[in-house]
This record gives structure tokens, C-alpha cells and sequence, in this order.
């Protein structure tokens, strides 16, 4: 009895879990909104303080609200692990953090440090191009569009006045690009 008790709470969240993830970044604010009752009303909620994927505390009791990120927003990220074009391919993700915090209106919205996932969109001839392709708010899942940069294009200050060979075949771990948003991208925010 037990047993079947269990794997229903976990069938509930899990088709939970799965609604909100192919909603919640949509255009329809009722979609996030609707998280905290539909959370509230599976049994999991006890009032208490969670935590999320970014590392920040989520209280399930205050309401999230969407927040559009307009085409052109910068976003600067911190690759985290090496790339190159001999060992890698078109499609394969990589995990990055964000080294500054992307704000709307003056507000954070995306804090320092939080996940972002890239992926490779062109590994050939010792040519390397990456973007960003998501980012996870609060939990949920919502697809970036960015332009693509390649390893050259890393945020590093000048050395020496001098220009170096621009080396595009690998993309150190810890290196810093900047990128674009190329359309906007709808995420959730705390109000």
C-alpha cells in the first residue's frame, strides 16, 4: 500500500514537473503563475523554503511573473570545460555560468553564477562557433537564442599593445564570451 502511495505522488509530480516545463517559458503568464498553486495542490508544498538549479532559495509562496529579455541583451557567460574543434561536434552541449548578472529595467534577473547551457554550432577545419541555447529560472526550463562566438572572440584584455594569431580550434575552460540574445526569451522572475 505503501508502494503504490508513493509512486503515485511521484506519477503526480513528475506530470507536474513535465507541464511546467513545456509551459512555463510560453507567452502566457497564467502558465507560471499557475506553478505555485499547482505545487501547493500536489501535497509538496509545506511552506518551507527550496532550492533551486541557479543555487538560490525559491519561496513557493511568493508568485513568479514573465519576464521578457529583449533581442540584443547581452550576456556574458564562463565556459566550463575545454572545447575543440578535433574533439568535438555540431550539437554537442556544454555547461557555462553566467559572469555578470543580466538585468531588465534596472532589476536582476538572471544573478551571477547562474547555469546556462551552450551548444556547439560549428566544429570544422579548426573552426570553432558556439551559442547559448538555455538557461533554467526557478526551476524552469526556458530556450536562449544567441549569435554564435568563437574562441577569439573571448573577453581578455589587450597584451602588450600587440595582436596575436587568432587561435579559433579551442575554447579553454573559465574562458569569459559575451554573446547577444538574437530574439528575446521569455523567463520567469519573483515579483
Amino acid at each position: 500500500m505503501f508502494d503504490s502511495q508513493l509512486y503515485r505522488k511521484l506519477s503526480l509530480t513528475a506530470a507536474v514537473l513535465g507541464f511546467l516545463t513545456v509551459a512555463a517559458c510560453s507567452n502566457q503568464p497564467g502558465m507560471v503563475a499557475s506553478r505555485q498553486s499547482v505545487h501547493a495542490a500536489s501535497g509538496a508544498a509545506s511552506g518551507a523554503a527550496t532550492v533551486n538549479p541557479a543555487g538560490d532559495i525559491a519561496d513557493p509562496t511568493q508568485p513568479l511573473h514573465l519576464v521578457t529579455l529583449p533581442r540584443g541583451t547581452v550576456i556574458t557567460a564562463t565556459v566550463g570545460q575545454t572545447l575543440a574543434s578535433d574533439k568535438n561536434h555540431w550539437g554537442d552541449s556544454f555547461a557555462a555560468s553566467l559572469a555578470r548578472p543580466v538585468k531588465v529595467d534596472g532589476k536582476t534577473v538572471l544573478p551571477r553564477g547562474t547555469e546556462v547551457t551552450g551548444r556547439i554550432l560549428e566544429a570544422k577545419n579548426h573552426e570553432l562557433k558556439v551559442v547559448l541555447s538555455s538557461v533554467v529560472v526557478h526551476g524552469i526550463y526556458c530556450d536562449l537564442a544567441t549569435n554564435s562566438r568563437r574562441p577569439s572572440d573571448k573577453d581578455q584584455p589587450k597584451r602588450n599593445g600587440r595582436r596575436h594569431k587568432k587561435d579559433n580550434s579551442t575554447l579553454s575552460a573559465r574562458t569569459r564570451l559575451t554573446f547577444k540574445l538574437s530574439k528575446p526569451a521569455t523567463i520567469p522572475a519573483k515579483a
